[in-house]
């Protein structure tokens, strides 16, 4: 029911957006009456016009907003629709208020009873938003039903570039915009007038009026048993027949249900491709016009009875659902790959200002360290004046302990790359205790496997002995049981036969698992040998951890060639050679 309510909102829309407003923009209350009992009339729903008077009572002066109709629309007139209507007729009426304000005045290749028509199959295949528009997707498929029907080749690329100029503008196209494009034959060229009718009556049928199939062909009279000619017309639930296309004249109907079925018949009485409809009351005998309809017609009916048996709806309309479910899947991914790229966008804002803010610091900090590189150049200088005799003495004493201090950096060097070299093993040495650890893991896995498979195949054998005890034992019967007791050996012996096949069966699953155990035992080997090597050459490192010894426990001193370029005693020593020269040159 509510989506019968969706359609009639979309004819009813149509026709509102169609009433003239007055200075306000609002529509007077004269014209809701008149739309209200049109629509009454056509849905069959008993008019009140004291309800729409109550329901605006406080607009005494006339217009009222759009808003408004809406509550009253839903309560006094939607609600109250039983379906028992014609859907043709409630459309025609919406068309003819909207149809003479909106139809294009430009002339058009199809008639204004086509354009009719196009308008009701916008109404079904149009997005449930307003405004209405219908989107480059069901443009396409609806194209391609009109070319279909009209017996053309699609031509897609043609399409595809009409899509792309659309897609740049707009979402889809309104109602009109749709009878324009098809109304100037932009994709019917070659085609006449009446083909494009035909097509789209045909498509209209389908789509709106729910005809699976419909033709002529034969049908046997119940009470004179003679072949009469009749226009058959195949719908969801029931087949009507009528005395001629133009459906003035109905003859009977058809009503099917999940219990129905059809047949094909063999010739008979000098009709050919004959088959039968089975309900529960009746059976009725048709002849088609040759074995491509017959098959045609028994495919069509089959389809229509399986889709009442399982409560599905009718192709086209499960094929709508379908492709608007696929629209909104894919609107819904769009969203979050629109949310994901906001939070990555807003993330990478919060990075700029953390690296921002990184680069400020760092520039605080490098100005600080060169002022501190100015104070430390200006004190060098100050102490550089001060002791330049000292260091003009002590020249050559410098560039040895320089020499030495070469070395010993060499050597730190040498050091610190040998205890790289010894992390690195050391986080070889992991992957290949890991490597080892997971081994084990698949070794217990595959044991348990191997285990469960050696139960499952005791189990068998037993049920196997058993089963082969119990056919012993049925052979030993008495000749009058044979009998009666050959189908229970049959059986059993299918049972020992499965049986047997599933034992094979657990063989080979063991011998699989024999083979896992021994893949993973090798990986074990592999593992375990790689972890022995490791060890080795970590033991044979093990002497590079010793190098590293504790420093000195004095306090750090400063001098002319940096820190602790001397010892204390060292410098001790010095100061007294220094006193003994000088007082040697006095």
């Amino acid at each position: 029911m509510v989506g019968l309510k969706e359609e009639l909102l979309k004819s009813i829309w149509h026709a509102f957006t169609a009433l003239d407003l007055d200075r306000s923009g609002k529509v007077s209350k004269s014209q809701l009456k008149v739309l209200s009992h049109n629509l009454c009339t056509v849905l069959n729903v008993p008019h009140d016009p004291v309800a729409l008077e109550e329901h605006f009572r406080d607009d005494d002066e006339g217009p009222v907003s759009n808003q408004g109709y809406m509550p009253y629309l839903n309560k006094f007139i939607l609600e109250k629709v039983q379906g028992n209507f014609d859907k043709v007729e409630f459309n025609r009426m919406c068309w003819t208020l909207c149809a003479k304000k909106n139809l294009s005045k430009s002339p058009l290749l199809i008639s204004d009873e086509d354009a009719f028509k196009v308008w009701v199959i916008f109404n079904f295949l149009s997005e449930d938003k307003y405004p209405l528009i219908i989107v480059p997707e069901e443009i396409e498929y609806l194209l391609k039903k009109l070319t279909e029907a009209m017996g053309a080749g699609w031509q897609q690329e043609q399409f595809d570039h009409y899509k792309i100029a659309l897609n740049t503008s707009r979402e889809g196209l309104s109602a009109w915009e749709l009878i324009d494009l098809i109304g100037s034959g932009q994709f019917s060229k070659g085609m006449d007038r009446q083909t494009v009718s035909m097509a789209i009556s045909e498509v209209f049928n389908e789509l709106i009026l729910d005809v699976l199939k419909q033709g002529y062909m034969l049908k046997k009279g119940h009470k004179r048993k003679n072949w009469t000619e009749r226009w058959f017309v195949l719908k969801p639930n029931i087949i009507s027949y009528y005395v001629s296309e133009d459906l003035k004249d109905k003859k009977g109907d058809i009503i099917l249900d999940g219990n129905c079925c059809v047949e094909a018949l063999p010739d008979k009485d000098g009709k050919k491709c004959l088959f039968l409809i089975k309900c529960l009351d009746k059976s009725f005998e048709i002849s088609a016009s040759d074995k491509k309809k017959k098959q045609e017609w028994i495919q069509a009916i089959q389809t229509t009875v399986n889709l009442l048996r399982v409560g599905s709806p009718p192709p086209h309309k499960e094929a709508r659902q379908k492709r608007k479910e696929l629209r909104q899947k894919l609107l819904a991914e769009q969203e979050e790959l629109e949310r994901q790229m906001k939070e990555l966008q807003t993330a990478n804002e919060n990075k700029q200002k953390e690296l921002e803010t990184v680069r400020k610091q760092l520039e605080a900090a490098a100005a600080r360290a060169a002022e501190e590189e100015k104070k430390r150049l200006q004190t060098q200088v100050e102490l550089q004046d001060r002791f330049s005799l000292e260091l003009e003495r002590e020249k050559m004493v410098r560039q040895k302990m320089e020499e030495q201090v070469a070395q010993k950096s060499s050597e730190l060097e040498q050091y610190l790359q040998r205890v790289c070299e010894l992390e690195e093993m050391y986080k070889q040495l992991q992957e290949a205790l890991e490597d080892e650890k997971q081994a084990r893991q698949d070794e217990e896995t595959v044991r348990k496997l191997q285990a469960r498979l050696l139960e499952e195949e005791s189990a068998k054998r037993a049920e196997l002995e058993k089963w082969h005890l119990q056919q012993q034992q049925t052979i030993q019967m008495t000749e009058a049981e044979k009998q009666e007791l050959e189908n229970q050996r049959m059986i059993k012996e299918q049972a020992l036969q499965v049986a047997m096949q599933q034992l094979e069966q657990l063989e080979l699953e063991r011998k699989e698992a024999l083979e896992q155990y021994e893949e993973v035992k090798k990986k074990l080997e592999t593992a375990a040998n790689n972890t022995k090597s490791w060890k080795d050459k970590v033991a044979h490192h093990e002497g590079l951890i010793r190098l590293i010894e504790p420093g000195s426990k004095n306090p750090h001193l400063i001098t002319n060639w940096g820190p602790a370029a001397f010892t204390e005693a060292e410098l001790e020593q010095r100061q007294k050679s220094w006193k003994g020269k000088k007082t040697t040159s006095e």
